[in-house]
């Protein structure tokens, strides 16, 4: 059994993660979280305590600083902790360093969101084509487990995906993945993610349809979906990191996503693109100071951590599929709600930071029990979605499934 975690990263979802870890740590063993700022590991050390989340006493739960974009340092620090698990939380910017990092020591590398090159936008597709799949092959050499994209999206609508194919049909034709917070938070405006991270997918709109790459300016396509629990919902085709591996591994004539965002969202969003504060090339001031737009925005929004003790309402994120099943037409919604006030009373957060930061948790524990053991790179949709979909019933993500037509 694969023993001691590390956690790298500590804003919303590294704090999920770390709740999570903590509540397993009977199996994970001992939990490091460490980040560039050593205060912010404390912090989520402390909420876990406050929780009392941690289930043995006996295993450590505790911090360290690194510099994870430093591939040596990150090497260290696996070694100095003994971690056969690596759950990478930070930034889109540091998947690779951390990668390495583990293709270095032998740890299981995981992470929640494809790599980012601060200095390009919206890359060709498929994404993951880019940077980590250029990397499968040493991983296979090396008997080593790496998988990618395993938050809620990316990562449990792939399970959805994969168990759709499993279960529910011969043949599929079409696949929305559509996510929505029907939630409020109370400040005039928010993202949900880290805002530069959030607003860099908001450039142009890649989707899978009909078996080829289609490009759409952002917000303009969009439907009214009644979602079960929250109701009719406004959503808009959107790109995602998904797209990028199902594309590949799913048989489908399309694969597309949705998410949902309010009319003031994009109004506020609108202003913020026509007036040039989401570039992120920087600009010149008059006192020759020189700023990037994007990230004084991201200084200027609320951080999204921030916002879990007001958060009300519920989300909605789930896989609607048409195909076919021995001869007929067949249509099923897979699904997950998720509250947060329920999320903040048991880890103190909001909800869509627990939708991403408990899946790498269930994948931990599938990993370190011998459940899922690929030895080598994978998207979550290539492995065997039955175990990851039981457990995350069981560890507050649980999965309805609506026929619609059979």
């Amino acid at each position: 059994m694969k023993k001691n975690v590390l956690i790298v990263g500590a804003g919303g979802v590294a704090h999920v993660a770390a709740h999570k870890c903590a509540q397993n740590n009977d199996v994970l063993g001992n939990i490091c979280v460490a980040s560039r700022t050593l205060t912010k590991c404390d912090e989520i050390i402390e909420s876990v305590k406050r929780k009392s989340n941690l289930k043995d006493k006996t295993k450590k739960l505790y911090s360290r600083a690194v510099d994870a974009l430093n591939v040596n340092d990150t090497v260290n620090l696996i070694k100095e902790t003994s971690s056969s698990i690596v759950i990478n939380l930070g930034s889109p910017y540091i998947n690779m360093s951390v990668l390495e990092a583990c293709l270095e020591t032998g740890a299981v590398y995981m992470d929640t969101a494809i790599h980012e090159d601060p200095g390009k936008v919206c890359e060709n597709p498929p994404w993951y084509a880019n940077y980590e799949w250029k990397r499968k092959d040493r991983c296979t050499q090396k008997g080593q487990t790496a998988i990618l994209g395993v938050g809620f999206d990316p990562g449990v609508v792939n399970a959805y995906c994969a168990l759709a194919v499993k279960h529910h049909f011969d043949k599929i034709d079409t696949i929305d993945i559509m996510d929505v917070n029907a939630g409020e938070h109370g400040k005039y405006f928010a993202t949900n993610f880290d805002p530069e991270i959030n607003f860099r997918e908001f450039v142009r709109v890649l989707s899978w349809i009909d078996r080829k790459w289609q490009k759409f300016p952002m917000h303009s396509v969009k439907q009214i979906y009644d979602f079960p629990v929250v109701g009719p919902q406004q959503i808009y085709l959107n790109g995602h990191d998904e797209l990028h591996s199902l594309s590949e591994n799913i048989d489908a004539n399309s694969i597309r996503f949705w998410m949902g965002f309010s009319e003031h969202y994009i109004n506020v969003f609108t202003v913020l693109r026509n007036l040039g504060l989401l570039s992120h090339e920087p600009v010149k001031l008059s006192d020759g100071t020189e700023v990037i737009p994007l990230k004084l925005v991201k200084a200027l929004l609320p951080d999204p951590k921030s916002l879990a003790p007001e958060y009300t309402g519920k989300t909605c994120i789930g896989n609607l599929i048409k195909g076919q099943k021995d001869g007929k037409d067949k249509e099923v919604f897979i699904y997950n709600i998720c509250d947060h006030k329920e999320c903040y009373n048991e880890v103190e957060s909001q909800a869509i930071s627990y939708t991403a930061g408990v899946p790498p948790v269930a994948a931990s524990i599938l990993v370190a029990k011998d459940v899922w053991n690929p030895k080598t790179m994978v998207n979550v949709e290539e492995l065997d979605p039955d175990p990851f979909i039981e457990l995350l019933n069981k560890m507050g993500i649980p999965t309805e499934i609506k026929i619609i037509r059979q």
